[in-house]
């Protein structure tokens, strides 16, 4: 499809240099006043917590519900960026233009355990498991309000909802109507020693139309181009490899790894005998920036043509489209290149039945792995095997004409090097686009993935249904579901290939079905509210999965309240980590079910424990020993695999919070508690194969890489896993026109260990506190926020690199005025006021300040 809303978007965008503040308008065109901060009142309703409308005092479980004056107001980039500062939320950053949302612990840059909706319908990339971030969300002008539920949904959700959900509800076309441009202007690296500062743009537009008392439309667009943030950090990973021998980690040492380095993992080093000794040697590899460039495009739109049938039922067709160039993180880096998104949903709703469906088509155009390109580009002018004979005969001339160890392994790189393509050259530049083209990451770098997810569900208020009379026998609010989920994979030979036996390159599908009954009943006059919820879920390869909900709220007085929940969520694998079929850097990563991996894990011996097998055995050979003696003496360290096939991860939950408003609504206060256990936590871990099935010789092929395959297999932790925390936010409004806000989340983790090798960690600091002071009206039409942002230090554990995150803070700014009747608006921010820069995880960029402006205009 390429980018064909290319010109139109870009013309509509160009023809108005400002942008609009999104304002709201009624019916005849006259402009509505804007939102209030004090939305957050006892009368606000959300809908996400139990599927169907409810005064958020009386929620259920956690949810935190952002008004669009909220979301206009943060001195954020974007309304999805201020986000970031909502209580109990973490955000990841791998790149400007994509942002990982996540809750409660167990982070990481591919989110499958937190749900990411737009009015109701999952925006996921299928092959990912997750959203991109906002790339097929809605933009600024035509988000109405946003809801955040911090904690396990499985049991109303399903799908990946175990950590949390948000919801993004837009504008209604027949309520908010009107034709509204904006355009944002910014600035960021700037002051950065290596690179001058750089441009970001964005354009946008929102138009709304009711054509009649039954039919009505809406347009939006936005075109954002930019430079990322850069991932340069050049620390060792391998620094102890050859600590024995007196050299310690940095450019000195042979296995030098680099975080952003690729190239040099351990799938590309060897252990070779120089001079009587066994050094561990990595190939030279190249830098991030050196294998891709950092430039930024998100192009992104989306039709919406509601018709109602009465003031109760309305069907509501969107199409959403999205086009974009960033960077993304799993295990590797990739270059995301022409990455293609499109959605068609289908809703038809009135007050006692809902039925949505939805098809989302993913294309990865031409993105490409960078860790593969790096070790391709090495190979393409070497192979390993000639480049390790070079680097031992140049070490040994080296050292033998007087030179001493250090300068001997400096030469010898240098003499293995000669030839190698340099970096910025024709020929290095027309290499790595050929490599982006060769689909088999043993030989080139493509990420190439077609997918489609089709979903569809029905929902039907039960009490309603079955008349009046039912309800006032009863007392009971009834609720029921259904929907039908299913992920259909084009395969493509590397990345993805159909497990049945003789249709490899077969289209196969991967679906789930599943429902839900939700009854609850108010008592005491209101003064306690309860409800139970039950969902059963059936997986084409696993067996049925229940998951129940229990609720209670006391509403002991009209401004307070306590809630408690207990509830339980389980996630089916997703595709990835079902079907994957990888081969990268001699490394092969296969997904977890039996038909993609039989006979893996019965063979396998664990990776951590043949790591320090070979350690030792080196270390043996360095002090006199023979390999054999060495082989013989340490192979008591070799663990054997005692992993299988994969399961579902299953989680347990328990909630409390409180909620109150006080001082007539001018305080406001929320708190919550929770504690969580998982089963079957599924994430990776590393395991090698012996070459050989004759139990005497396994100890030497596992002293040797090239006597054994290598496979990262998706599987499930022996381990129980605890985590435990809670949230309390605040805020006071100082007379009309100011407001004091803050919260703070604690998050813990606590695990019975078996050991496990596994890739995924908590990955989340155990405080985050946010601070903010916001003014609106002040002096006509004059507003401003400042908010203040800190999290604690935490350890980062990923294949890519595992490690401490350092503590961080930073400040948020915007003043903002309204002219010509809020007809025209302008907001001039910088997020990162102080431009200190930071990483938010380890492996990804280092973020630094961004100066913008935005302009709006409405006419």
């Amino acid at each position: 499809m390429g980018k064909p809303l290319y010109f139109f978007l870009c013309c509509s965008a160009a023809s108005a240099t400002m942008l609009v503040n999104a304002q709201s308008r009624s019916e005849n065109g006259k402009t509505k006043s804007n939102d209030s901060l004090r939305i957050h009142s006892v009368e606000e309703v959300v809908v996400s917590a139990s599927r169907t409308s409810e005064n958020i005092l009386t929620s259920p479980v956690t949810v935190e519900s952002l008004s669009h004056a909220f979301l206009q107001n943060t001195a954020a980039l974007s309304f999805f960026d201020g986000l970031e500062n909502v209580k109990g939320v973490q955000m990841l950053t791998p790149s400007l233009g994509f942002k990982i949302i996540n809750t409660r612990g167990f982070a990481n840059t591919t989110n499958v355990r937190f749900s990411q909706l737009v009015d109701g319908f999952d925006n996921q990339a299928p092959h990912i498991g997750a959203p991109i971030g906002n790339a097929l969300g809605p933009n600024d002008m035509d988000i109405e309000r946003v809801e955040i539920i911090p904690g396990t949904s499985s049991a109303l959700y399903g799908l990946n909802a175990v950590n949390g959900l948000a919801n993004f509800i837009t504008k209604n076309p027949f309520t908010t109507t009107g034709i509204s441009f904006q355009q944002k202007t910014g600035v960021n690296h700037v002051g950065e020693s290596s690179d001058k500062a750089t441009l970001f743009t964005e354009y946008s537009f929102r138009i709304a139309k009711k054509l009649s008392n039954r039919f009505a439309f809406k347009l939006n667009g936005t075109f954002t181009k930019g430079t990322d943030w850069k991932a340069d950090n050049m620390d060792d990973l391998n620094p102890n490899a050859n600590l024995a021998l007196g050299i310690s980690g940095g450019i000195n040492n042979p296995a030098y790894d680099p975080v952003n380095g690729y190239g040099n993992e351990s799938s590309n080093r060897r252990t070779l005998t120089l001079n009587g000794k066994r050094y561990v040697v990595a190939r030279t590899g190249y830098r991030e920036q050196e294998v891709t460039d950092y430039n930024i495009q998100n192009l992104k739109a989306d039709i919406g043509l509601s018709y109602q049938f009465d003031p109760k039922t309305t069907i509501t067709y969107t199409y959403r489209f999205a086009d974009l160039d960033n960077v993304y993180q799993r295990a590797n880096r990739f270059a995301l290149k022409d990455y293609l998104l499109q959605q068609h949903a289908l809703e038809v709703k009135n007050d006692f039945f809902l039925f949505r469906t939805f098809i989302t088509a993913e294309n990865t155009g031409k993105s490409y792995n960078l860790r593969s390109a790096a070790e391709n580009l090495d190979r393409r002018f070497k192979s390993d095997d000639q480049w390790y004979a070079d680097y031992t005969t140049a070490f040994n001339n080296a050292l033998s004409s007087g030179p001493d160890v250090l300068q001997a392994l400096h030469q010898a790189r240098a003499m293995a090097d000669q030839g190698r393509l340099q970096p910025g050259t024709p020929e290095f530049k027309n290499v790595l686009k050929e490599l982006a083209n060769i689909n088999n990451w043993d030989q080139g770098a493509a990420l190439r993935v077609r997918d489609k997810l089709v979903h569809a569900e029905a929902q039907s208020d039960l009490s309603k249904l079955l008349g009046s009379k039912f309800k006032e026998n009863t007392g009971l609010n009834l609720l029921a579901g259904i929907d039908y989920l299913s992920y259909i994979i084009e395969p493509d030979g590397n990345y993805f290939v159909n497990p049945a036996a003789g249709k490899t390159s077969d289209t196969f599908s991967y679906g789930k079905t599943g429902g839900f009954l939700q009854a609850g009943k108010d008592l005491f006059h209101g003064i306690l509210k309860v409800s139970a919820t039950l969902r059963i879920d059936k997986n084409d390869y696993f067996e049925v999965k229940y998951n129940p909900r229990l609720t209670a709220v006391i509403v002991p007085f009209s401004n307070q309240s306590l809630r408690m929940s207990f509830q339980s969520g389980s996630r089916f694998p997703s595709i990835f980590e079902a079907f994957s079929n990888v081969n990268s850097g001699g490394v092969k990563r296969i997904g977890g079910l039996k038909v993609m991996s039989d006979g893996i894990f019965e063979n396998a011996y664990l990776r951590s424990s043949i790591d320090r097998f070979q350690a030792a055995v080196t270390a043996d050979f360095n002090n006199g020993m023979t390999v054999a003696d060495a082989i013989e003496k340490e192979k008591g360290l070799l663990v054997k695999n005692y992993y299988t096939y994969l399961k579902p991860e299953h989680l347990t939950s328990f909630e409390a919070g409180y909620k109150a408003f006080f001082l007539k609504k001018s305080l406001q206060l929320d708190a919550d508690f929770y504690f969580n256990r998982y089963n079957d936590f599924i994430a990776q871990v590393e395991m090698n194969v012996p070459n050989t099935t004759v139990q005497e010789q396994i100890p030497t092929f596992l002293n040797n890489r090239n006597q054994q395959s290598r496979y990262r297999m998706y599987t499930n932790s022996r381990s129980v896993v605890y985590n435990f925390g809670g949230s309390l936010g605040a805020s006071y409004f100082l007379g009309r026109h100011y407001q004091i806000a803050g919260n703070v989340s604690y998050a813990k983790l606590s695990r019975t260990d078996y050991n496990d090798g596994f890739e995924d960690g908590f990955n989340t600091p155990e405080w985050i506190t946010n601070l903010s002071f916001s003014g609106t009206n002040i002096v006509n039409r004059l507003g401003f926020n400042v908010t203040y942002r800190r999290q604690s230090g935490f350890y980062w554990r990923s294949f890519l690199v595992n490690g401490e995150v350092e503590a961080y803070g930073t400040v948020d700014a915007q003043v903002n005025y309204d002219f010509f009747k809020e007809k025209l608006g302008i907001k001039i921010g910088a997020t990162n006021l102080f431009n200190r820069h930071y990483y938010s995880f380890l492996g990804g960029p280092s973020i630094g300040g961004l100066y913008y402006t935005t302009l709006t205009y409405s006419l």
